[in-house]
C-alpha cells in the first residue's frame, strides 16, 4: 500500500473511530444514538438556512487550518491562531466603523488591515524564535491573552466609549449578501468562502509550485541543510510565521465582517482558533484535507445545535466525539501500523 493512501486512510479511520466511540459514549449515557446523529444530520442539511450556517462557519475553520498548517508545514509550531484571528477581527471592524469608502474600496481595505493585524501578530513570535531562538509555542500561547485583553481594551476605550462592542460596520464593509442571504433563508451565509477557497489555492500554490515555497519547506524539514545549502533561514522563519498569521487575521475578517459585523468584549476565546489546529491536524496539514476537515468540523458544530432540540441529545456529545477524531489523528502512527498488518496479511 503506498503512503498516499495511507495517509488518506488515516484521517478517514480516525473519523469512523471517533464516531463509533462517541456512539458508545452516548448508548452508555442511556440516549438514542440514532435518534442522537438524525438530529445531527437535520441541523447541519435539513434545510437551506442550517447549509447555509454550515458553509459559514466553514468559512474560517479553511482559514484557521490554513494557518496552522501553513506552519506546521515549514516546521514551525504556530499555536497563537485565535490571538491572530482576534487582531485580525478587531482591525478588519475598525476599518469597516471608521471610514466611509465606496464599497469596492471599502472591503478591501477592511479585509487588508485584518491581514496585516494577523500578520504582524505572527511576526513578533517570528521574530523572537529567528533572533534569539524563544520557542514558538511558548510565545504565541502568551500573544493569545495579549490579543484578547488588548482587543477588549481598545473596544471598551476607543472603539465604543466604555460599551461592551462597537458600531455595526458600515454597509460599504461587509461580507454579507441579500442575494446569499435569501437562497439560504436568511442564514449569515457571506461572500467569505470565496476568499477562503482562493486561500486554499493559494497555499497550494505558494507552498508546491514556487521557489519560496521550496525555501520554506527546506528550513522546516532541516535548517542546518537549509542553510548550508545557502539559505536564510531566520528570513524563512519570519516569513512562515507572517504568512500563517495572515491567514489567522483573514479568519478574523470573515467573522467581523460577515457573521456578526461588529466586534464585542470577548469574555473567553472565540475558540476558532484553536479548532483550527484540529482541522490542520484531520485535513493532514494539506490544503484539500483542510477543506473536508473545515466541512466536518462546521456540520458538527451546527448541526449540534439541533441535537438537544430533536433528539434531546445534549449537544457536548458532539464535543467529545471532535476530541475522539483529534485523539485518533494524534494516536495515528497506531492506526498506520494497524493498516501495514492488515495490507501485509491481505499480501500474503
Amino acid at each position: 500500500m503506498s503512503n498516499r493512501l495511507k495517509n488518506i486512510l488515516i484521517p478517514v479511520i480516525a473519523v469512523l473511530l471517533g464516531i463509533i466511540v462517541g456512539t458508545i459514549i452516548m448508548v452508555i449515557s442511556g440516549y438514542d444514538a440514532v435518534a442522537g446523529y438524525t438530529a445531527l444530520w437535520n441541523g447541519a442539511f435539513g434545510q437551506a438556512y442550517y447549509t447555509g450556517e454550515v458553509v459559514r462557519q466553514v468559512t474560517p475553520y479553511i482559514l484557521a487550518g490554513l494557518s496552522v498548517a501553513f506552519a506546521f508545514r515549514t516546521g514551525l509550531f504556530n499555536i497563537g491562531v485565535e490571538g491572530q484571528l482576534i487582531v485580525g477581527w478587531l482591525a478588519a471592524v475598525w476599518v469597516g466603523v471608521a471610514l466611509e469608502l465606496p464599497k469596492i474600496i471599502h472591503l478591501p481595505l477592511a479585509i487588508l488591515a485584518a491581514a496585516l493585524a494577523g500578520a504582524l501578530w505572527g511576526f513578533i513570535p517570528g521574530l523572537l524564535k529567528a533572533r534569539f531562538r524563544v520557542h514558538e509555542v511558548i510565545v504565541t500561547i502568551m500573544m493569545n491573552y495579549i490579543a484578547l485583553h488588548v482587543t477588549n481594551y481598545m473596544i471598551r476605550t476607543v472603539l465604543s466609549e466604555r460599551s461592551d462592542r462597537t458600531a455595526n460596520i458600515h454597509g460599504s464593509a461587509t461580507l454579507r449578501s441579500p442575494f446569499l442571504e435569501g437562497l439560504t433563508d436568511y442564514s449569515r451565509l457571506h461572500w467569505g468562502i470565496i476568499i477562503a477557497i482562493i486561500s486554499v489555492f493559494i497555499m497550494w500554490f505558494l507552498l508546491e509550485k514556487t521557489s519560496k515555497g521550496f525555501e520554506l519547506r527546506s528550513v522546516g524539514f532541516n535548517q542546518h541543510a537549509s542553510q548550508y545549502a545557502g539559505m536564510n533561514v531566520n528570513a524563512n522563519i519570519i516569513q512562515s510565521m507572517v504568512i500563517s498569521g495572515t491567514f489567522a487575521g483573514l479568519a478574523g475578517a470573515m467573522e467581523g465582517l460577515g457573521t456578526f459585523g461588529y466586534a464585542a468584549i470577548k469574555g473567553g476565546f472565540t475558540g476558532v482558533g484553536f479548532d483550527g489546529i484540529a482541522v490542520a491536524l484531520l485535513g493532514a496539514n494539506g490544503p484539500i484535507g483542510i477543506v473536508f476537515a473545515a466541512i466536518l468540523f462546521g456540520s458538527l458544530k451546527v448541526g449540534a445545535l439541533n441535537m438537544p432540540l430533536e433528539a434531546g441529545v445534549p449537544n457536548e456529545l458532539v464535543d467529545i466525539i471532535i476530541a475522539l477524531i483529534v485523539f485518533f489523528v494524534a494516536a495515528s502512527y497506531m492506526i498506520r501500523l494497524l493498516i501495514e498488518r492488515l495490507s501485509k496479511k491481505g499480501v500474503k
